[in-house]
């Protein structure tokens, strides 16, 4: 799946490889010049230039869980305080997404919990603020859980979206726990299970804060174009989780755009030391590099970044993709066999393995394969979109005359 434009419904990180950086001398003069290596995290938070003697919004003070009076209305009148958690459960469930009343309406917008009920819009951490506050008025135990989503590359390799989004998890404790996502599906007729599908975890309330105004800081960047509040809500997101390395990668794009590279470098590498593997911080850095003809360097995270691209189940099925498109078919089943190999769970490589055989003409190799997708898929909820598919490969001229 392509998303070639950054999604704000998540907390997510963007490359972008062709960015226009201004120049790098203020109206005010000639600037500090600075080593990134001088340059601490303090510095990056409290002393960047991109203040400009500014004062950044004081954001402790805000609260992205409040019940408001209204909320707490709306609660009880729903939810009989005398039934069982797992009763209670059920009735917000009704009360937010079953009778229509309520009507949440996705827009891109993070919001607060109070925000999110007074807007009856937002984004999906909007949603899952709102859900874990009334959740926790009630007595549940209630918590955000993270949810890595694959990383995407575009066809040529040169940018990447890395999203980590955010669900509500309930644990009942004598009962299996429940989770409960605002995903809008990335593709048409698909919904995903993100409890069942991708890695995720359980993460505490300062994690999703840093989650929170990460995200509103992307807002302001990419939308508004209002530096100074693009900082002040990195600042507030690393004052939750000083290691949440989105953030961090983000504030270097925010000083790369805005002319001040060793400040960019001074984030990126900050966001290395917590996060090794990450691909968009080394990315980054090798575009810094490169257009700062610092040639060695820059090699050096391309080479980084292609290792561990290969390494990636996901990558090598994308590219076991390109080469179903290009009729490379051996090739494709050689990356779908080491992502198979590397994620067993993941049906949708099962399908392309089949597609593979089918598009060859080996209908029996692409039948097994298929069946083997629909199954995995059935383990999930989600079988029956295989069936058609399947049909559609095997025989094509009947399922046009239906």
């Amino acid at each position: 799946m392509t998303r070639p434009i950054p999604s704000l419904l998540k907390s997510v990180t963007a490359l972008c490889a062709g960015l226009a950086l201004s120049a790098c001398v203020s109206s005010a003069g000639q600037r500090v010049a600075y080593d990134a290596r001088d340059i601490t995290p303090e510095m990056l938070l409290n002393s960047s230039p991109l203040a400009e003697g500014a004062e950044l919004a004081d954001l402790s003070g805000i609260d992205m869980l409040q019940m408001t009076p209204e909320m707490v209305a709306f609660v009880d009148g729903y939810v009989d305080d005398g039934l069982s958690l797992h009763a209670k459960m059920q009735r917000l469930l009704f009360a937010v997404m079953g009778e229509g009343n309520f009507d949440l309406i996705y827009d891109d917008t993070t919001r607060t919990a109070s925000g999110t009920f007074e807007a009856h819009h937002g984004n999906c951490l909007s949603f899952t603020n709102m859900f874990v506050a009334m959740a926790r008025h009630l007595g549940l135990d209630a918590h955000f859980q993270e949810v890595e989503i694959p990383p995407d590359w575009s066809s040529s390799g040169a940018a990447f979206l890395l999203s980590q989004h955010v669900n509500v998890f309930v644990d009942f404790k004598h009962y299996s726990p429940r989770v409960v996502d605002f995903n809008i599906s990335y593709e048409p007729g698909i919904t995903y299970d993100f409890n069942i599908i991708y890695d995720r975890r359980v993460i505490s309330d300062e994690r999703a804060r840093a989650h929170y105004f990460n995200n509103i800081g992307v807002e302001y960047m990419l939308l508004g174009g209002d530096t100074v509040q693009a900082l002040s809500n990195y600042r507030e997101s690393l004052t939750a989780d000083p290691t949440f390395s989105p953030a961090w990668i983000n504030l270097g794009i925010l000083h790369r755009r805005d002319g001040y590279p060793e400040f960019a470098e001074a984030a990126y590498l900050r966001a290395l030391e917590l996060a090794p593997s990450n691909l968009v911080a080394m990315s980054n850095l090798a575009s810094l590099y490169e257009a700062e003809g610092r040639a060695q360097q820059a090699e050096y995270y391309r080479r980084q970044v292609r290792l561990h691209r290969m390494r990636n189940p996901y990558y090598r099925a994308q590219l076991a993709q390109e080469d179903v498109i290009a009729g490379d078919y051996a090739s494709a089943r050689s990356h779908l066999r080491y992502a198979i190999r590397h994620r067993k769970d993941e049906d949708r490589f099962y399908f392309l393995m089949g597609l593979s055989y089918a598009l060859s003409g080996d209908q029996v190799s692409a039948r097994d394969w298929m069946n083997q997708a629909a199954k995995l898929a059935e383990e999930y909820g989600d079988g029956q979109r295989y069936h058609h598919k399947l049909e559609l490969l095997m025989n094509p001229s009947a399922a046009a005359d239906r």
